[in-house]
């Protein structure tokens, strides 16, 4: 009888821990979509998008976005890894406030004025390298 007790003790504990490990993970895939995160994501699949022939874009479209879960999915075990679950709740308040809704809203146009930012800066950077290696 005590195997029997024990035995569900554990079993009872595993599905509580279980239970919260995935209330963790569906926080942190919470927390990577409304952080602005998926708009990061538009904004590569736009970039990808311009390389490849336009009757594929649709197909294309599709197959990037199915793909996507799995990367949240990924970011969410690494989110886990560095943060605790009351980190995750506190990050879902932020984002849920008006500056948290403001900034993952603007979290695209960032991305693309920072990655042009980015570009103009490198090109500046390797003006300069040019005269110390030359």
């Amino acid at each position: 009888m005590k195997k029997l007790i024990l035995t569900f003790l554990l079993i009872l504990t595993t599905q509580l821990s279980t239970a919260q490990e995935d209330a963790f993970k569906a926080d942190c895939i919470k927390v990577i979509r409304i952080s602005g995160a998926t708009a990061q994501m538009e904004t590569a699949k736009k970039q990808i998008m311009g390389m490849i022939s336009e009757e594929k874009h649709e197909a294309f479209g599709k197959e990037f976005d199915a793909y996507l879960p799995s990367l949240y999915d990924k970011m969410a075990d690494i989110y886990m890894a560095e943060y605790s679950h009351e980190d995750i709740k506190a990050m879902i308040a932020f984002y849920e406030s008006t500056v948290g809704k403001k900034m993952s809203g603007k979290a695209g146009t960032i991305l693309e004025k920072s990655m042009a930012a980015g570009q103009e800066w490198g090109m500046e950077l390797q003006e300069m390298m040019g005269k110390y290696m030359n």
